[in-house]
Formats: C-alpha cells, sequence, structure tokens
C-alpha cells in the first residue's frame, strides 16, 4: 500500500495503540447472512444445484437404510429356511449402488461449493482492494492497517472456509434429519418418540448455546484484528521501538492484546468444542434408549429385527444430523462475525463519485492560486483558517514554517487528497474540485520525506505506473541524481530486484524516488523534506537534480533546512494555519520578522 504524504495533524488512530479494546456488540445473525446472500447472488443458481446433490444424497442414505433393514429380515427369516444367495445377492448390489450414488453426489457437492466460494472470495477480495482506493484518507487515519489486512485475509478466508464447508453439510443434516425422522415415525411411534425424546434434549442445548455463545466470536474476529494490527506496527517501527528500548511496552501491549484473544478465541472453541461431545452423548443415549424398547417390542412380536437395525441407522442419522447442526452453527457464528468485518469495510463512507464531472485539465501550465481556503481534518478543529497565495507558472514556492503549521496540509489539498471546508483552489484557473481527483494527480510528481518501494526491480520501481518508458530515459533519470554509477555495480543492474535483502541505504532509496518523479514528468512537482535522508555531499548532488527538475515546473517545496531553499522565487511562511509572510529569501530577512527568526535559529542551534 502507498503512503501519501504526511499529515502535520491526524486524528488518533484506531486499533490496539489508542487506547483499551471493547468488543463489539453482536447484531442481527439473519440480517448480515442476509447480506452475504445477497452478494453471492451470482452463484446462487450453482450452490441451489450443490445444495440438490446434498438432499439427493441424503435420501439415498435413508433408502439405504430401509432396504439394510430389508436385508437384515430377508437373512433373518431364512436362517432355519435355507439362504436364498439370488435374493441377498441383488439387494446387496441395490444397497452398493445406493452407496456409490451418495458418494458421487458428495463429491459433486464438494466440487461445486469448492469453486463457488473460491470465486467469492475472489470476488471479496477484489471489492476490498478497490475500496481501499475509494476510501477517504481519513479513513486511515483512525483505523490501523493492519486490521484492514485483517479483514481481506483472516475475515474472507473465514467466510470462504464456512460456505465451502458448512452450507451442504447444513442442507444434507437438515434432510437426514427430516427424513430420518418421518421414516421413524412411518416405521414405528414408539421407537420414533424413544428415539426423539433423548434427541431433543440435545436439540435444546444446542439452541442455548449457540445464543450465548455469538459474542465471543465477534469478539474473537475483532482482536485478531487488533493483534495483526498491534505486530504490523510494531515491525513496521521495529528500528523505533529498539532506540526507545520500548520493547518491554510493546510486549506488554501484546500480552494483553493476545490474551484477550486467547481468551474470547478459548470460549468460542470451547463452545464450538462443547457441541460435537453433547451431540454424541445424546446420540449414544438414543442408541440405548432405541435397544431396550426394541427389545421389548421384538419379543411382544410388534416389530421385526431388521426394523431395530433400521432404527439404529436412523438414530444415528438423527443424532448425527444434530451433532453437524451443532458444528456448523458456530461456524455460521463465526462467519457471521467474519462477515459483518468485511462488510462493514465494504459499507464504509467512500469519497464523492464524480463519473459526472467531464472537465479535464490537459496541458496544464502551472498556474495555482489558493482564495480564502478553510479545512480541518475535524470538523470541530479547523487548521487552515483563511490561505490565500497566486503563484504563477515555473515558480519553485517554498512553504516554510514550524512544525503543525498546516504545510503539508496545504499540499494535501492541492492535490485533492482532501476537499477543503471554504475556498477554492485553482490549477490554471479551473477550479480543482470541479474535476475528478485522478485528472489532478496527473499533474503532480512528488518526492516525500519518507520512502516508499515495492518489491520490484529498481527500472520497475523507476517507472512505476508509466507505459512506455525507454531504458534510455531511466539511464538519464538516474544519471540526474547521481545513481547510475552506483547501479551499474550491482550484479544484474536496473534489473536488480528489491526486496527486505537489497542492501540500499535510506539515501539511495530516496535518489530512486526522485529518479521516479524526474521520469512521471508532471508540469507540477511536490518536494516534501525530499533530502531529508540524504548526507551533506550527497544533498548537493540532489539538489543540483532538483534544480533541473524544478526549470519549467512550478514546485511546491516543504523544507526545515532553510537553507536549501534560498532560491526559491516565493517562501510561503506559514504560522497557525495562515500566511504571516512571503517574499524571497533577502527581502525575507531583510524584513527581520518570523522568517528571519526561524532562519537565524537553526544557524545559532548548529
Amino acid at each position: 500500500m502507498s503512503k501519501g504524504p504526511k499529515e502535520e495533524t491526524r486524528l488518533p488512530r484506531g486499533g490496539p495503540m489508542a487506547g483499551g479494546m471493547v468488543a463489539e456488540k453482536p447484531k442481527e445473525f439473519k440480517k448480515t447472512w442476509g447480506k452475504l446472500f445477497r452478494y453471492s447472488k451470482a452463484y446462487m443458481l450453482a450452490v441451489i444445484i450443490a445444495l440438490a446433490f446434498a438432499a439427493l444424497g441424503a435420501v439415498l442414505q435413508i433408502i439405504g437404510a430401509v432396504k439394510l433393514g430389508d436385508l437384515a429380515d430377508v437373512m433373518f427369516d431364512q436362517l432355519f429356511t435355507g439362504i436364498d444367495m439370488g435374493t441377498i445377492t441383488g439387494m446387496g448390489i441395490m444397497l452398493i449402488a445406493l452407496y456409490i450414488g451418495a458418494s458421487a453426489l458428495t463429491f459433486l457437492l464438494n466440487w461445486i461449493m469448492a469453486t463457488v466460494t473460491q470465486r467469492i472470495s475472489r470476488r471479496m477480495r477484489s471489492d476490498i482492494s478497490k475500496k481501499i482506493n475509494r476510501l477517504p484518507f481519513s479513513y486511515f487515519n483512525k483505523n490501523s492497517y493492519g486490521d484492514v489486512l485483517s479483514r481481506v485475509t483472516n475475515d474472507v478466508d473465514t467466510i470462504s472456509m464456512t460456505l465451502n464447508q458448512s452450507l451442504g453439510t447444513i442442507v444434507s443434516a437438515a434432510c437426514l434429519f427430516i427424513g430420518s425422522l418421518i421414516m421413524m415415525i412411518w416405521t414405528n411411534w414408539m421407537l420414533a418418540l424413544t428415539a426423539v425424546g433423548t434427541s431433543i434434549i440435545g436439540f435444546l442445548l444446542m439452541m442455548l448455546i449457540m445464543n450465548k455463545s455469538q459474542k465471543f466470536f465477534i469478539a474473537q474476529q475483532k482482536e485478531l484484528g487488533d493483534i495483526n494490527g498491534h505486530i504490523e506496527e510494531t515491525y513496521t517501527g521495529h528500528n523505533v521501538v529498539k532506540v526507545y528500548n520500548a520493547g518491554k511496552e510493546f510486549k506488554r501491549t501484546f500480552e494483553r492484546t493476545n490474551e484477550q484473544l486467547y481468551d474470547s478465541a478459548w470460549k468460542s472453541q470451547f463452545f464450538s468444542g462443547f457441541m460435537m461431545p453433547l451431540m454424541m452423548f445424546i446420540g449414544n443415549l438414543g442408541y440405548l434408549a432405541v435397544f431396550v424398547v426394541g427389545a421389548v417390542l421384538t419379543l411382544d412380536g410388534v416389530i421385526t429385527y431388521g426394523i431395530i437395525i433400521t432404527f439404529v441407522i436412523y438414530v444415528r442419522f438423527f443424532s448425527q444430523s444434530l451433532s453437524q447442526f451443532g458444528q456448523s452453527a458456530a461456524n455460521l457464528q463465526r462467519t457471521a462475525a467474519a462477515s459483518e468485518r468485511v462488510f462493514g469495510f465494504i459499507e464504509e463512507k467512500e469519497m464523492d463519485d464524480e463519473s459526472g464531472k467531464t472537465k479535464r485539465l490537459a496541458d496544464v501550465k502551472g498556474f495555482v492560486e489558493f482564495r480564502n481556503v478553510r479545512f480541518g481534518y475535524d470538523p470541530d478543529k479547523t487548521v487552515i483558517n483563511n490561505f490565500s497565495a497566486n503563484v504563477r507558472a515555473g515558480q519553485k514556492i517554498a512553504i516554510v514554517g514550524p512544525t503543525g503549521a498546516g504545510k503539508t496540509t496545504m499540499v494535501n489539498l492541492l492535490m485533492r487528497f482532501y476537499d477543503i471546508d471554504d475556498g477554492t483552489i485553482t490549477l490554471d484557473g479551473i477550479p480543482i474540485n470541479e474535476v475528478p481527483r485522478e485528472s489532478v494527480h496527473e499533474q503532480f510528481c512528488m518526492v516525500l520525506q519518507d520512502t516508499w518501494l515495492f518489491e520490484g526491480t529498481i527500472k520497475e520501481n523507476i517507472i512505476y505506473s508509466k507505459p512506455n518508458v525507454s531504458d534510455d530515459d531511466v539511464a538519464n533519470a538516474c544519471k540526474m541524481v547521481g545513481l547510475h554509477h552506483f547501479i551499474q555495480t550491482l550484479p544484474e543492474g536496473y534489473d536488480t530486484v528489491l526486496n527486505d535483502r537489497a542492501s540500499l541505504s535510506e539515501g539511495q532509496k530516496q535518489l530512486l524516488t526522485i529518479a521516479r518523479a524526474i521520469i512521471k514528468d508532471s508540469p507540477l512537482l511536490i518536494l516534501d523534506e525530499a533530502t531529508s535522508s540524504v548526507d551533506t555531499r550527497t544533498e548537493r548532488i540532489v539538489q543540483d537534480a532538483m534544480d533541473v527538475l524544478t526549470r519549467g515546473r512550478t514546485s511546491f517545496i516543504i523544507a526545515h533546512r532553510l537553507s536549501t531553499i534560498k532560491n526559491a522565487d516565493m517562501i510561503l511562511v506559514m504560522k497557525d494555519g495562515d500566511i504571516i509572510e512571503s517574499g524571497s529569501h533577502t527581502e525575507l530577512l531583510d524584513r527581520k520578522g518570523f522568517y528571519a527568526e526561524l532562519y537565524n535559529s537553526q544557524f545559532e542551534t548548529a
């Protein structure tokens, strides 16, 4: 995920470091599943066919139980008169055919559901990825990146697993449950009451457990996202953690978060695992009751031995169905919790739809005007009060001021990373809020204080997303920033893959991002402390390259080292969200105002 410009005023981020974690209240189970079914409606026909296979397979198993009872009666009757192997063989072949048919239908069910669930998962991940690009920057100020990643991975995988394993199981179990119940009542109502009476106890206990355990599944998914967010922050800032000896504090936070995850996961898994042995006990109790009552009825001549065998199979189907209901119910609860998080993310408020905007920025010269701009990250706290400035095409504009003055905020507004609350920003006389954001972004190249490189070759990082760039153009850009010789010394040259093992210094990484800006060749340029990561000698090389790069472009330079902006055409001095001084370096020093104080203080403390 690419990083936007750093922000001087940020809202508190959510996640584990933002304070105590409170488990979400469980929402409506049916409502969440309704959303999931509507989301998957394109695959409903395939799912219905798969579930029909599950139902038909269950029917074949029930018919097999009837035929097995008939086979037992025939064998028992022929014990004293002589066994007719032809009859026995025929009935055995029929049973084998029924069981093969049930197995084949189960295979088809699994094949269809595996295909459908993976396509649904692929669509979910794709929708989340697209959603990330449509969310405003403010969302990522309030939520940890690790939590977002957890929704893409853990939550989507949970949904996929349940849809794949549980839906077919539930339908098959429901058919076995209903079918075996009907057959038991039709065969002998007394044995049916005996079997159902014991099993209904387990069913009621299962419903009670489901009702009590849903909150633990929701808490488990939330806290899994929290711990992912904490780990992501810890390893991203690993050096800072080490330097400040904050390992113990981060460990304490991790242990606290991990303990909360353990607690909710243990409780949810306990209830999930408790259902199966509970239903096994109820099933065994049903077997015992059927054998006792069946023996009495057989001695009285009411039923045959074959009926007892058939009933035992029915009881197995009946209790097995309840066990599968219990196991699937736990999975469904886990999926409901995961679905709430996924759909909650997908339903987050997006940036305004700009498909109806027909204006485009073309052949931009670089005239920029800020007119009475007002903005606040928080509606109740304004950070840019009444900003106005007029910039001519090709000018080099430096923006300086103390931390928190609003320097980077102004760049964020200029590039429409955020929309202003009041006032107007124009490019070549066109208000930027009247054109799509993409059209605004195309007009800028940017070099940030924090370098951003993705895993790929040096060449791929330099030409980033720009088509039809020649090798000569890439080499020339690197020569301008003094990086060409170093790249040639690498074994693979420009095809060297950058990853965690690549031995590039922070300064070299910064030079690559500068070369990337040269390749983009946009009419406007943003330099946000672009030379802060390099040494003094490299800074001179970069500064010379920047002088060439800024020539003919409207450039906005955010700098704390004021010695680097002496040749700026105009310096805007910001304080508390307003411009308090403007002019050239010499003019501002002559005024002996706030800029002169800032400039002189750097040398006094040097």
